[in-house]
């Protein structure tokens, strides 16, 4: 069954500034700020969620089909995608843009400073639902305003089923708006702070959101996550990670478990678990694609963590 992944492809330029930046902010000149880090570190990694959530899908052996924008650097990324063998059809070129990117320096307290140009991000409404075929699943994932607004009528007016995750975009939408997309979506997912402003945004509390959607998942980091369905809320467990190392892309990898595990008609405590497993492989690992386990290592960790076959 082939998934629909909309949101964004992105690069993500990571620079590390060796000390604090309290001890180069001066408060009290915080009104004509004007510094400069020297960064010895960086890279740079290929990111964007619809980019991490197809990579994932593909360790599960999903079929993932990417529909997003870029822009004129965009050559190294489609390359990427073509040896992954990620289909990139409706990977549309917006002309005089830069595909989405992020400029991120960490200092030593691991406190961020981010830099964030959206670039051909913004025309992601020219795709269409409709363009795609054979599509069984998918999801809405971060992305531009508008063409988060489309693409959910669009996938609804289609019939077919699909998760929102708001994740980031989530503070471009008012109260109505994400009431719509909760109308509009079967599945939404979101971490803790994205559901504290969720309900704060509707008025709404998580129990009164969760009856929108045939399932409502908040993750909660190192706590596991929490499936709101039916009334009910199943509690789902971490995994210990390897190592932790980067917590970029972790929800993407988590999102994929969802998809996977929603895709094959599996119960919630399965799916939710999968879930929870991706992110803790993908945390071992920097950036939110250089994780590489094969699918019997994925479920060879499964059945160390829950004692089930996956």
């Amino acid at each position: 069954m082939r998934t629909l992944i909309c949101g964004s492809l992105a690069y993500d330029t990571i620079m590390v500034f060796h000390d604090q930046f309290k001890n180069h902010i001066l408060p009290e000149q915080i009104h004509i700020l004007n510094v400069a880090f020297l960064v010895p570190d960086m890279r740079r990694e290929y990111g964007g969620c619809a980019g991490n959530i197809a990579y994932n899908l593909k360790l599960l052996g999903g079929e993932p089909l990417i529909m997003a924008t870029v822009g004129d650097d965009s050559s190294l990324y489609m390359q990427r995608l073509a040896h992954l063998k990620l289909d990139s059809t409706h990977v549309r070129h917006v002309a005089d843009s830069f595909t989405a990117q992020a400029f991120i320096t960490t200092d030593l307290d691991d406190n961020q400073i981010t830099a964030f140009h959206p670039g051909a991000m913004n025309h992601s409404h020219a795709n269409n639902i409709r363009d795609a075929k054979d599509i069984g699943i998918g999801i809405i994932a971060p992305d531009g305003r508008e063409g988060m607004l489309t693409h959910a009528r669009q996938f609804h007016d289609a019939g077919i089923p699909f998760i929102f995750d708001p994740g980031q975009g989530l503070p471009m939408f008012n109260g109505a708006e994400l009431l719509d997309f909760l109308k509009l979506a079967d599945w939404c997912t979101v971490n803790d702070y994205e559901g504290r402003l969720l309900c704060e945004r509707t008025g709404l509390t998580l129990e009164e959101l969760a009856r929108e959607v045939k399932a409502l998942i908040v993750t909660l980091g190192a706590n596991g996550s929490e499936i709101h369905v039916d009334g009910r809320c199943i509690v789902i467990p971490s995994v210990a990670p390897e190592a932790m190392m980067d917590p970029t892309g972790c929800g993407d990898a988590y999102r994929a478990g969802l998809l996977h595990g929603i895709g094959q008609g599996w119960g919630w405590e399965k799916t939710g678990r999968l879930a929870s497993l991706m992110g803790a492989i993908k945390i071992a690992h920097r950036g939110g694609q250089n994780h590489k386990p094969t699918r019997d290592h994925i479920a060879a960790r499964f059945l160390q963590a829950f004692g089930e076959t996956l």
